[in-house]
């Protein structure tokens, strides 16, 4: 049976699971907590038990009354503060039930903060504190307790209130200092990978250094293996592939080793003084010139030379075959300059292979070490390669 053409309407079977999950959390959250509970029947049974320590035997049955509405209007106390709030007033007017007020005002000044709310229910309960009922005998009071009328009431609201704001001022603070420390762990782990990824693009630079230089020594010893015409010139190449191929082995064996390894071990790194050897191995004919290098280079430097020379000599000899180069390093006011020109090459350019991330793994090196690095070609067909490195002792990278 073909199914082309046959269309199925969408069918709703229910609410949608986003939906549905976030109804259960909202009814989740207006559902109270066991310890909600008790603390609103903890707050019930001190205003109560306040209103009946105090009452007196001939109360009115009206102030019994709002008292009794104000201790239970503190079930409503997390839903309707404001409104609790209001309940509590009239028992503490005509009534005794002082501590049922104090506790809702703190309940609403927690709940709002610092809301036109929170203002109206504390002057509603200085209010309650500082006129009495009834009226004759708040008139028959002379000055001084009308005074001290005014300071308890302000004690007895604004005690509630300050407890209340010092309660959300510690809740904010700690809000606060755990943003921060998940901040912090969100920083550790950019900056972690911020290292990684510069250990990577060390390592690549590494790789691709010992690679392009040594691959293409091969690839000239095996042109070199095709133009023989002796079995001594045969004999010969042939050796000297192995030999590369050995070292090379040798050089990407230990870079993977530092890949595999889980400890700080530093990569291997030649030094300026092997120039000798990275020239008499090259193709190339080199002119050498060294003016005022002292024996001792920060390490960081020293290797940078070194690869500089050894990038550039490897893609004069890919790029300007039979071209002779002047290799040049000297050091002027505290900074080693290091530069590398060829002339107009001499014979076709080989079909060597070439990734195009050697001059930019230069620039990298001398950006790392604060210095600078320039590439152009030269007016005579030839081309130039001048990196700059200053003396002082360069920071390593952070590691983790």
């Amino acid at each position: 049976m073909s199914t082309q053409g046959l269309s199925i309407p969408a069918l709703r079977v229910g609410p949608r699971p986003k939906v549905l999950l976030a109804s259960m959390n909202d009814t989740l959250r207006d559902r109270p907590s066991l310890s909600s509970i008790l603390l609103t029947t903890l707050a019930i049974g001190i205003a109560v038990l306040d209103v009946w320590l105090v009452i007196p035997e001939d109360a009115p049955t009206y102030s019994l009354t709002f008292s009794s509405i104000a201790c239970a209007a503190l079930a409503c106390r997390r839903r309707l503060p404001f409104l609790t709030v209001l309940a509590t007033i009239p028992g503490f007017f005509v009534g005794w039930s002082q501590l049922a007020a104090m506790i809702a005002l703190g309940f609403l000044a927690y709940r709002k903060g610092m809301h036109w709310q929170t203002w109206v229910g504390a002057g509603l309960v200085i209010a309650c504190r500082f006129v009495l009922w009834p009226w004759p005998e708040m008139l028959a009071l002379d000055w001084r307790q009308h005074v001290l009328d005014l300071i308890y009431g302000l004690i007895v609201a604004g005690m509630p209130v300050v407890l209340a704001l010092l309660i959300l001022a510690r809740k904010d603070l700690s809000n606060r200092l755990a943003e921060l420390d998940a901040s912090r762990d969100r920083e550790r782990r950019m900056h972690a990978r911020a290292v990684r990824a510069d250990e990577r693009a060390r390592l690549a630079r590494e790789m691709h250094d010992v690679v392009s230089h040594e691959v293409t020594l091969i690839a000239m010893q095996a042109n070199t293996l095709e133009c023989a015409k002796t079995p001594d010139e045969v004999t010969a190449a042939a050796g000297t592939i192995r030999q590369l191929s050995t070292r090379t082995l040798e050089e990407l064996r230990s870079l993977v080793g530092v890949l595999r390894s889980s400890t700080d071990e530093e990569l291997p790194t030649p030094r300026l003084t092997d120039l000798g050897s990275l020239i008499r191995d090259v193709d190339v004919p080199v002119r050498l010139k060294v003016d005022n290098v002292p024996e001792t280079l920060p390490t960081q430097v020293s290797a940078a030379a070194f690869r500089t020379v050894q990038e550039a000599l490897t893609n004069v000899h890919k790029h300007a075959p039979g071209a002779a180069a002047t290799v040049r390093v000297v050091v002027d006011d505290e900074t080693l300059h290091v530069a590398v020109r060829n002339d107009r090459p001499c014979q076709p350019s080989r079909s060597l292979p070439s990734g195009g991330h050697g001059l930019a793994g230069l620039a990298e090196r001398a950006l790392r070490l604060d210095g600078t690095f320039h590439a152009r070609s030269t007016d005579d067909g030839g081309f130039e390669v001048r990196a700059d490195y200053p003396l002082h002792e360069s920071k390593p990278p952070a590691k983790t």
